[in-house]
């Protein structure tokens, strides 16, 4: 699938800033399940500086500095896509298996998987996201099972509310609450992995969405995307499938679907980390403006 997207942030200040530095995440990423065709970053004020570079975790960051007196700020990132539909794959890893893995014994093989399975800011570890997972991880069933039915359960247990929570809302509060919205659903299955002893990492991007019957799509209607992904390792000795490869699958709790690098080709990865805080759309300092109005505006199309 072609898809086209444009995302859209705007700043205004009621009074002039003086200087600003910005990093934003806004480059689709590039899988095995999704190709990126184009991408461009038109940002106006025209920026004195600015530069694109790829962080820890594979992902492109462009940061930029303005350096004279504006009203306003208005980022738009334009990208071009191909996607494809992925299947789960044939990973027979038991869950307990998976987590004595990536217990540290002396002399054992690095995996670099591993630096996912510790806490982070927006999702610890905590003995309530254990408790909450426990009931999909029985003894001797494979990991991939085990989190498809923790995706399941927060799905049928937790009610999406848009107002309800806000980017800074802790994930036990929203675990407490049993409602959120996408970034809180993801928080909570990461943190519930994690404190599990596996490992899991957050996925930001985008979702194609489709018009109730009889109404036409608004541009700017669409909105950014969160869900999360369970690392799957191949053990030494594994004979039942000796092809079986060690990968992510990408499991979104908000709309209960799942896929290997992907939950569909509906989907666009834009970027992966810890949590929201590693990959936040865009952020920065700025001297002056005391305050601010952001309005964002998504939009995700398919391309003929």
């Amino acid at each position: 699938m072609k898809l086209a997207v444009t995302h859209e942030t705007t700043y205004d200040y009621p009074s002039s800033v003086e200087a600003a530095q910005h990093l934003v995440y806004l480059t689709p990423r590039r899988t095995d399940a999704q190709q990126l065709l184009a991408h461009r970053l038109d940002i106006y004020p025209r920026p004195e500086q600015i530069h694109s570079s790829v962080d820890v975790f594979g992902n492109t960051r462009s940061f930029f500095a303005l350096h004279l007196p504006h009203r306003q700020l208005r980022v738009v990132g334009i990208s071009e896509v191909v996607t494809s539909a992925s299947t789960l794959p044939e990973n027979p890893v038991i869950w307990e298996q998976a987590r004595e893995h990536f217990r540290y014994q002396a002399g054992a093989a690095f995996d670099p998987a591993c630096e996912f399975t510790f806490a982070s800011p927006m999702a610890p570890v905590h003995a309530e996201f254990a408790a909450y997972a426990r009931a999909s991880f029985a003894p001797g069933h494979r990991l991939l099972l085990c989190a498809l039915d923790l995706m399941h359960r927060i799905y049928d247990d937790f009610s999406y509310e848009s107002a309800s929570t806000e980017v800074s809302t802790p994930a036990l509060q929203a675990l407490h609450q049993r409602q959120g919205v996408c970034q809180d659903f993801a928080h909570i299955f990461v943190a519930c992995l994690r404190s599990m002893g596996l490992a899991a990492r957050y996925v930001s991007g985008y979702l194609l969405t489709q018009p109730a019957p009889g109404t036409i799509k608004l541009r700017g209607s669409d909105a950014s995307h969160a869900w999360g992904a369970v690392y799957l390792p191949v053990l030494p000795g594994n004979t039942t499938q000796p092809n079986a490869t060690a990968c992510w699958v990408d499991m979104d709790p908000t709309n209960d679907r799942a896929g290997w690098q992907s939950p569909g080709a509906d989907y666009v990865t834009l970027a992966v980390g810890r949590d929201f805080s590693d990959v936040s759309p865009m952020r920065g300092v700025i001297h002056g403006g005391a305050s601010h109005t952001l309005r964002v505006g998504v939009t995700v199309e398919p391309v003929a």
